[in-house]
């Protein structure tokens, strides 16, 4: 067990951004000498994992201690993503996997590995899902390390850095779909009108759901948890005091 442990800090010394060049033929990151292909652009596929409990302990690098999360449900941040390339592509990872530049990977200081992650490109909305399975990067101003591949997705592949907002993914919230009724009634025109405003005002898709003689209306969906439950809490406040939360799967 002592060997596994001094083994698996070894990796995390010389994950994608800690600096050491030791293991690796180039000083310097580079971008691939050819563009990622639309196979290779495809999202990360969300499956069941096993979490990695050697890459799940507190670890320390460059000074700095980390602790690593034990569950990444309902983890949002926004921050500054970088990427990297040849430099590390064919090496393993923090969880023992070797990295591959044209792979949906991604690197982060304490996700459990592995994870899974939406990463959207606040500048122009793009967005990736992406299998976390590396530590890093491990500079003050960078949230997250992304491949090559991801990056080049995302439009930043040039600038090198981008802001971005992370979201965990699980199986559970991957396939879950929330939405929020707002009301009930037996008229459809006032049904409606009700649902034109609602979406004009929360810019939010809306669904009338017809049970019996009863129109039922629905907000949604709202793929952000959080943002769901702030808009209810909005509807509560004004005159939608029986609005309430719909999971579907």
């Amino acid at each position: 067990m002592r060997f596994i442990y001094i083994f698996t800090m070894l990796l995390l010394l010389n994950a994608c951004s800690s600096g050491s060049t030791s293991r690796y033929s180039m000083e310097h990151d580079a971008a691939p000498v050819r563009a990622p292909t639309a196979l290779e652009m495809q999202d990360a596929k969300v499956v069941p994992v096993i979490k990695s409990a050697s890459a799940g302990r507190p670890y320390t690098v460059l000074g700095k201690s980390y602790t690593p999360m034990l569950d990444e449900t309902g983890y949002s941040e926004y921050g500054i993503a970088s990427w990297y390339g040849r430099k590390f592509h064919g090496h393993n990872t923090s969880n023992g996997e070797v990295y591959d530049m044209f792979a949906m990977t991604a690197a982060h200081k304490t996700l459990p590995l592995p994870s899974f992650l939406r990463v959207t490109n606040t500048a122009n909305g793009k967005s990736v899902i992406v299998r976390v399975n590396d530590r890093g990067p491990f500079h003050q101003d960078r949230l997250i390390d992304l491949s090559y591949a991801a990056a080049y997705k995302l439009g930043y592949y040039n600038q090198g850095t981008a802001k971005v907002k992370l979201e965990a993914i699980t199986l559970s919230n991957s396939a879950k779909k929330t939405y929020i009724q707002v009301a009930a009634g037996s008229k459809l025109t006032n049904i409606q009108a009700l649902a034109a405003q609602l979406r004009q005002q929360y810019k939010i898709p809306t669904n009338i759901i017809r049970k019996n003689n009863l129109y039922k209306l629905h907000l949604g969906p709202i793929k952000n948890a959080q943002h769901a439950q702030t808009v209810l809490n909005k509807l509560k406040q004004s005159q939608y005091k029986n609005a309430f939360l719909l999971y579907t799967q």
